[in-house]
């Protein structure tokens, strides 16, 4: 195999699981809704996530587990889609919140901030702060 193809493979699996802890997120109150079903697709497309693995993904989400990234920039990143997925449907349900602190651990955030961080995440996204604003609001 060329380091090509190998890097590749990694990239699509961090990508699918990214992918799945969305659709988690999304399927956390036991539905997927309209909004929440256009964050899939939207996501699905910019993760290069074909249909078929969308279909897969949603019906076999406990097959796939959180791969969290090495980098903070990459968990912040990870984190902003996670909380945008949470508000895709205007509402963040206590369901919601219990899944995502339970990713923030998963993502490589220490288990003693993981209330804050969900906290100060979901206020990001309720002000409106964009991809940018959010992670610097974790990097001040």
């Amino acid at each position: 195999m060329s380091f090509s193809n190998l890097y590749t493979s990694r990239f699509k699996t961090r990508n699918r699981d990214h992918f799945a802890a969305i659709v988690r997120l999304a399927l956390a109150d036991g539905k997927i809704s309209d909004e929440e079903q256009a964050f899939i697709n939207r996501t699905a497309i910019n993760l290069e996530i074909d249909e078929a693995e969308v279909d897969n993904i949603i019906e076999n989400i406990n097959d796939y587990p959180i791969n969290p990234p090495v980098s903070k920039q990459i968990r912040l990143e990870r984190l902003y889609d996670l909380t945008r997925m949470v508000f895709a449907d205007n509402i963040a349900d206590e369901a919601e919140k219990q899944l995502m602190n339970r990713l923030i651990i998963g993502l490589g955030f220490e288990a003693d901030n993981a209330d804050y961080i969900v906290e100060k995440s979901f206020e990001e996204i309720l002000k409106g702060s964009d991809e940018d604003e959010f992670i610097a609001a974790f990097l001040a």
